[in-house]
C-alpha cells in the first residue's frame, strides 16, 4: 500500500465517521423534539383539566393547542390565525400568548410574570418548561392575608 492510497482510505473513513456522527446527532435531535412535544402537551392538558376545560385533549394538536391556551386565558381562539401573517402577525401572536399564559398562571395561583420566561434569551425556554411543570402538577394554596 502506497502512502497516497493510505491517505485516500483514511480520508474516506473520516468522512464516513463524520456522516455517522451527524446522523446520530440528527436522531438525537428528533428524539429530543418528540420528548419536548410530549412534555409540553401533557403539561398543558393537565393545566386545562385543572381549569375544567372540556376539550383538554386539544393540547396534543398543533395550532389547536395555542387556541386552547387562548381560550383558557380569556382570549378569542380566532387570533391563532395571526400565524399566517409573517413577522408582525407572529409578534402579535407571541404577545397574546404571553397575556393568555399570564392569566392562566394567575388562575392557578402562580405569579403571572412567570409567563415572561418564554421571551428571555437562551435560558428562557428551559425556565418556561420548568414553570409550566409547576403550574400543571403542583397545586398552590392561596395565602391568608391578615
Amino acid at each position: 500500500m502506497t502512502w497516497e492510497n493510505y491517505l485516500n482510505n483514511s480520508t474516506q473513513i473520516g468522512e464516513i465517521s463524520s456522516l455517522g456522527f451527524i446522523a446520530l446527532l440528527g436522531i438525537f435531535a428528533v428524539i429530543f423534539a418528540i420528548g419536548m412535544y410530549i412534555y409540553f402537551s401533557l403539561t398543558w392538558q393537565t393545566i386545562a383539566k385543572k381549569l375544567r376545560y372540556k376539550k383538554s385533549w386539544l393540547a396534543w394538536i398543533p395550532f389547536a393547542n395555542v387556541a386552547m391556551i387562548f381560550q383558557l386565558g380569556g382570549i378569542k381562539w380566532g387570533w391563532v390565525f395571526l400565524f399566517l401573517i409573517p413577522v408582525f402577525g407572529w409578534i402579535a401572536l407571541l404577545v397574546l400568548l404571553i397575556i393568555a399564559t399570564w392569566r392562566i398562571f394567575e388562575k392557578r395561583k402562580y405569579p403571572g410574570w412567570f409567563s415572561l420566561s418564554m421571551i428571555i434569551p437562551q435560558l428562557g425556554g428551559i425556565l418556561y418548561l420548568i414553570v409550566i411543570g409547576f403550574v400543571a402538577w403542583k397545586d398552590r394554596k392561596s395565602r391568608v392575608k391578615l
